[in-house]
């Protein structure tokens, strides 16, 4: 979910040797295509353009579900989970995700603390308490783990050092705002 340009998706299908359906919404599916077969992956990687919160997948269609860095644009409200995601995930299987949040709630002061940084986005950070109750509990979730990822630091790093416009501008915030405040939220949710 949410693959971009499907790096990703690549790697996921080169190391585990799974048909991947990579999805995403701002990335067309041609787009996605033609650069999957420039890789030589055209069968391994099947590209999808679709909403979240309007998929056509068949139900309990895959092993895993797996979204990193996007899930907190579309997920962020009770029941999001249970009705739009877990319906596709075969029983016994699970969903992994990993977003950035923060580390504490903050008595509601993430957008203040985070507005300079990432502006309008700044409400999409949130706890992995707070993750674990937009999953929820339902009848067919088995177990829901939320935790703070450990890598932070060389995540931050590696990607400072692509010397990219927007991780320079990163950089300026890191001791400031980034490192004190934030995390990266990993989600583990099985299915029954």
């Amino acid at each position: 979910m949410g693959c971009g340009s499907g790096v990703t998706s690549l790697f996921i299908a080169n190391e585990t040797g799974a048909t991947v359906y990579a999805n995403d919404l701002w990335i067309s599916e041609e787009e996605n295509r033609k650069r999957f077969a420039n890789w030589n992956m055209q069968d391994k990687l099947i590209p999808v353009h679709e909403d979240a919160t309007n998929l056509h997948f068949n139900k309990e269609m895959f092993d895993a579900l797996i979204s990193i860095d996007s899930y907190h644009y579309f997920a962020g409200k009770e029941g999001f989970f249970v009705n739009n995601i877990l319906p596709y995930i075969k029983e016994g299987e699970i969903a992994l995700i990993v977003i950035p949040g923060i580390k504490n709630e903050y008595d509601g002061r993430s957008e203040e603390l985070l507005t300079t940084w990432v502006g309008d986005e700044a409400n999409m950070f949130q706890c992995a308490e707070f993750w674990k109750r937009m999953i929820g509990t339902h009848e067919n979730i088995e177990e829901v783990r939320t935790w703070e990822m450990s890598l932070f630091d060389l995540a931050w790093q590696e990607w400072f050092d692509t010397k990219h416009e927007y991780a320079l501008n990163d950089k300026k915030y890191f001791d400031s705002i980034i490192k004190p405040f934030t995390t990266f939220v990993g989600i583990m949710v099985r299915k029954k």
